[in-house]
């Protein structure tokens, strides 16, 4: 018995030692709670380590009594540890999985807790950018406000400073007014006739007088040049309302004598460095008296010789209207700058641009469509003279009649839809002519430069290049190429003028000139403006249109070429010359047709050297060549050759090979070497054929070639020569 409650109790102990052994390994935190259904419905918590001990005892206690056999002191049944451990062992596992299950709440709340916790930062963050936002907008706004507050400073002591002189000049009407009054003797003013008034009669009375007095003594002080007394004077009237009386005394008498000359500007300018120095020693506010005087000037002065000079060509000399207006304003602005040296105020930039703007806006807003007018006019007068005095009228181009068609079928093919135009070898292309627009056009770029709003310069520099690509690249360059393609003859022609080479020749030129205006006068005034892709658009196209009628006119060209070595050879070539009669007998180096042909090819080289530029010297010999080659060629082929024949033949190669170094092309000088390789096997002992065939200059051609040039010898059935083909 005793034993048996030893080992109850240690069962208790065990199992209290477990328990608390478990608590402490699942309890890790303070606020989970566990709870599980028991058999008899009763709800337990296992709450966190803060708990306290006898509460767990008391827990294990209850569960071992409730275990049937667990019962620490006898009972209805004995004592049975197994039982109480298989029990404990069960409530431990179901307490480990609702452990698991509650981890697992806990790692889903976790996350949730993270998840929630990164859209809450999100939403810091972004509410911190609209706050930084915010926060700029502030400052901006402030110091808008700030700079608001100061324009109106700055508004209000401006209209202060102008108030102040209108009410003196006002007063000073006023006064003068009256003053005229005495002088003829009738006072009509309301002030002198009025009895209520005569205290305001007075005093106007004792004011003119003062002034009066004041004025004509400063006068002559100004004119016996008396700078102290002028000062004293001016002092005094500073106070009163005669004092801008005053100023608009010694401006009108410092001008009475300062134009002498026909040049109002270097007048204007010698007159301001004069008296500067005399305002300034004079007036107590002398930036304010210097630019009166200026705008005295330049309202009165200045506008009347602008409006002479201008007003009298305006209407029937559009020319030198412009001229005038270009030299006028640019005098203008140049004085305005030689202005600036003065203290005018703070703002004498913009005053002095008033200036000028006041004079000149009436002629500025009219000045791009008159000088378009006068460029379009101009332009047309100036091709018109050329073709006058070239007796020629002018043909028109593309007007979609059958005669047109004919003519532009005839230029892009060999068919003879008719005769061509024969032009005596007048290219219709004139440097003077094109000197005299290009100067022309030069000047409307600087008149444009000069006289355009900044933000309409390089809409009027695009429109005087329209005008310049009109009248040069289309009315004069590409009809040139026009008739040059008309003139050139069919590739039959004999004795043909080949003059389209000169027509080349004259239009690259003066597209190198067009092309130098486009870059140094065009460009500066476009380069920062969306018209530029527009004028490159419209220079590309220009050049791709002059491109397609040149490639067409050398290429018929060359045919022309090609059909006159054709007649050469035709006429000057014998038979004979490749089968003599008497083959012992035989004294010349090459035939005569070679040397005609030779002597033609080599002035055409020279021709087109002349007439062409830079890689198209190459390309266009590169294409003479090889059609001449291909000329020779067939040529060879049409005849029979003995075997001195043969070796005449060789030396028309030989010579024509020596014509096409002059053409300073690898591949034609090659074709050459191959042409007269193969003319060896006109002469070449039959048993050599084969070895010849395979040399270095020959393996590489078609047999077929080769056979057909052993087939030209007389002696190729004889000799059985096809043989060595087989």
């Amino acid at each position: 018995m005793a034993d048996t409650d030893k080992n109850c109790r240690g069962g208790a102990s065990l199992l209290s030692n477990i328990g608390h052994k478990f608590i402490l390994t699942t309890s890790h935190t303070d606020s989970i709670k566990y709870s599980k259904q028991c058999n008899d419905d009763s709800i337990f918590n296992l709450t966190s380590t803060s708990k306290s001990l006898f509460q767990k005892y008391e827990y294990i206690e209850r569960l071992a009594w409730r275990t049937p056999g667990g019962g620490s002191k006898g009972g209805a049944e004995a004592f049975d540890p197994k039982k109480l451990l298989e029990e404990f062992e069960n409530h431990i596992e179901e307490l480990k999985q609702l452990d698991e299950k509650i981890q697992r709440k806990v790692e889903k709340l976790e996350h949730q807790c993270h998840r929630e916790a990164k859209e809450f930062a999100h939403k810091v963050q972004d509410l911190q950018r609209s706050n930084q936002v915010a926060f700029q907008h502030f400052q901006e706004l402030d110091e808008h406000i700030s700079y608001v507050a100061t324009k109106v400073c700055h508004l209000g002591d401006q209209l202060e400073g102008v108030n102040t002189p209108r009410q003196r000049a006002v007063e000073a009407q006023r006064l003068m007014t009256y003053f005229n009054e005495f002088l003829d003797g009738d006072l009509r003013s309301d002030v002198f006739n009025n009895p209520d008034k005569i205290k305001e009669a007075a005093d106007i009375i004792q004011k003119l007088h003062l002034i009066r007095q004041l004025i004509q003594e400063f006068t002559a002080a100004q004119r016996r040049g008396e700078i102290g007394r002028m000062r004293e004077v001016a002092s005094v009237l500073l106070h009163f309302k005669g004092y801008a009386h005053c100023v608009d005394v010694y401006i009108k008498q410092c001008q009475e004598s300062a134009y002498l000359r026909n040049d109002v500007f270097e007048d204007t300018a010698n007159l301001c460095q004069r008296v500067n120095k005399q305002v300034g020693e004079v007036f107590s506010s002398p930036e304010t008296v210097m630019a009166k005087l200026i705008q005295n000037i330049f309202e009165n002065k200045l506008q009347a010789h602008v409006r002479e000079k201008l007003d009298e060509t305006r209407h029937c000399d559009i020319e030198q209207y412009l001229k005038n207006l270009y030299d006028l304003y640019s005098r203008t602005t140049l004085l305005a700058t030689k202005l600036t040296e003065f203290n005018l105020g703070s703002d004498k930039h913009t005053f002095l641009s008033k200036l000028i703007k006041s004079i000149f806006s009436s002629y500025l807003e009219s000045y791009i469509d008159m000088e378009r007018e006068y460029l379009r006019t101009r332009g047309a007068l100036i091709l018109q003279r050329y073709y006058d005095s070239k007796n020629h009228q002018k043909r028109p181009i593309g007007t979609g009649s059958i005669q047109d068609l004919k003519e532009r079928i005839r230029q892009r093919t060999n068919l003879p839809l008719g005769p061509s135009i024969d032009t005596h070898g007048e290219t219709f292309l004139s440097p003077e002519l094109v000197v005299n627009l290009l100067q022309e056009t030069r000047h409307a770029f600087e008149r444009c430069h000069r006289l355009s709003d900044p933000s309409d310069l390089p809409k009027n520099a695009f429109s005087i290049f329209l005008l310049l690509v009109d009248h040069l690249c289309v009315e004069h360059i590409d009809y040139a190429l026009e008739i040059g393609l008309s003139a050139i003859p069919s590739s039959d022609a004999k004795n043909a003028n080949l003059y389209f080479l000169d027509v080349v020749q004259q239009a690259n030129s003066i597209f190198h000139l067009f092309d130098k205006q486009f870059n140094d006068q065009l460009m500066p005034l476009i380069s920062s403006s969306p018209k530029l892709a527009e004028c490159l658009h419209k220079k590309k196209e220009v050049i791709e249109q002059m491109e397609v009628k040149l490639d067409t006119g050398i290429d018929r060209t060359l045919n022309c070429m090609g059909g006159q070595m054709k007649h050469i050879l035709a006429t000057e070539q014998k038979k004979t010359d490749f089968r003599p009669e008497d083959e012992n007998n035989v004294m010349i180096q090459y035939t005569t047709a070679c040397s005609k042909v030779c002597v033609y090819v080599s002035r055409q080289v020279e021709h087109v050297r002349k007439s062409m530029d830079g890689k198209n010297v190459d390309t266009v010999l590169t294409e003479l060549g090889v059609r001449f080659h291909r000329l020779i060629h067939e040529h060879l082929q049409q005849y029979s050759y003995s075997s001195m024949g043969g070796m005449l033949a060789i030396c028309d190669v030989a010579e024509y090979r020596r014509c096409a170094k002059d053409f300073r092309v690898p591949l034609v000088l090659q074709l050459f070497d191959t042409l007269h390789a193969l003319c060896n096997l006109l002469v070449v002992a039959p048993d050599n054929l084969k070895q010849v065939c395979s040399g270095e200059q020959l393996t590489n051609l078609d047999r077929n070639l080769l056979h057909a040039f052993v087939q030209l010898r007389v002696d190729y059935r004889a000799a059985r020569l096809g043989r060595h083909f087989s």
